[in-house]
């Protein structure tokens, strides 16, 4: 009987065992091309102490180009974050013309709550977030280390952009405020200003008012969150319509169609195209098939 047992198993597995001596064929896709979506780049971090990465993303003639381009630095930019889809964003207005060329700097991040988080000063969130705060420092090292890397190795215009998600927007509301000449286009989404018992939207005003800088703008949504976030974008959207010399902004209330998972995608489109839209284009006239009566006219 055990003899039996094992010619069975034998039987059972042999067309495996032959595909095995023979060769089993290759994984689908194996045989492919791997699709290169940007360049990488590790740099060493004086600042924080250890190499990070940078992920860019070009438009198409960068090398060639005689107009220098607005670099778009992405928060949480990793390749396993945000940056494949806001590089593919960016490719999507050079085909299709939705928006001005951008290059795309994805700035990834470690802990993202020591990171992207201004110093708490209410008790809770001390206790709480003991990692907490470290926003200071991941702002030097961009401003000193990442802006003076890309700036010395692609052709970068003037104009600056930073856009985030959840705490990364807070990291951009607090950026605003607390170096305000850092960029020039700002765009958070869905900003965690529950952070710290709205610290940063109760400080906003002031801050605000103490900028004196001209030709900035900042994009602001929210998605269907509620509670101290939505209570806190309250407290900021009150500080800019009410303090002279804040930058120009432009709000969007995306709580009945976005929750916090789905938000950040489409408003970064809307945003890219509010900010880099092209000049109206003249088309001429209205070809005779596109108008409402359907006939040629004189100037056909």
């Amino acid at each position: 009987m055990p003899q039996l047992i094992v010619l069975f198993v034998l039987l059972a597995l042999a067309p495996s065992l032959v595909l095995a001596q023979a060769g089993a064929p290759a994984a689908p896709g194996s045989d492919g091309t791997p699709i290169t979506f940007g360049t990488s780049h590790r740099i060493d971090s004086a600042i924080l102490g250890e190499s990070r990465t940078l992920n860019v993303w070009l438009p198409p003639g960068h090398d060639t180009a005689e107009t220098p381009y607005t670099v778009l630095y992405l928060i949480d930019g990793g390749v396993e974050q945000d940056y494949p889809h806001i590089a593919g964003l960016a490719q999507l207005g050079v085909v299709g013309w939705q928006f001005q060329p951008l290059i795309v700097v994805g700035i990834e991040t470690g802990e993202r709550i020591h990171e992207l988080t201004p110093a708490p000063q209410d008790p809770r969130y001390i206790n709480s977030f003991d990692t907490s705060g470290g926003a200071a420092d991941f702002r030097a090292y961009i401003a000193e280390e990442v802006i003076p890397y890309i700036e010395s190795h692609y052709r970068v215009g003037e104009r600056r952009a930073i856009i985030g998600e959840s705490l990364a927007g807070l990291f951009i509301v607090d950026t605003l405020l607390e170096q305000p000449d850092l960029f020039d286009d700002y765009i958070a989404i869905s900003p965690s200003l529950w952070w710290d018992d709205q610290a940063a939207s109760r400080g906003a005003a002031e801050h605000l008012a103490a900028a004196n800088r001209e030709d900035w703008r900042l994009y602001l949504t929210m998605a269907d969150e509620g509670g101290t976030m939505q209570a806190g974008l309250d407290r900021l959207l009150t500080a800019l319509q009410d303090t002279p010399g804040a930058p120009d902004w432009r709000h969007v209330d995306r709580r009945g169609s976005e929750t916090h998972a789905t938000v950040f995608h489409p408003a970064a489109l809307d945003a890219l195209r509010w900010l880099y839209s092209y000049p109206p284009y003249d088309y001429g006239p209205t070809p005779w098939y596109l108008r409402e009566d359907g006939s040629p006219g004189d100037d056909d």
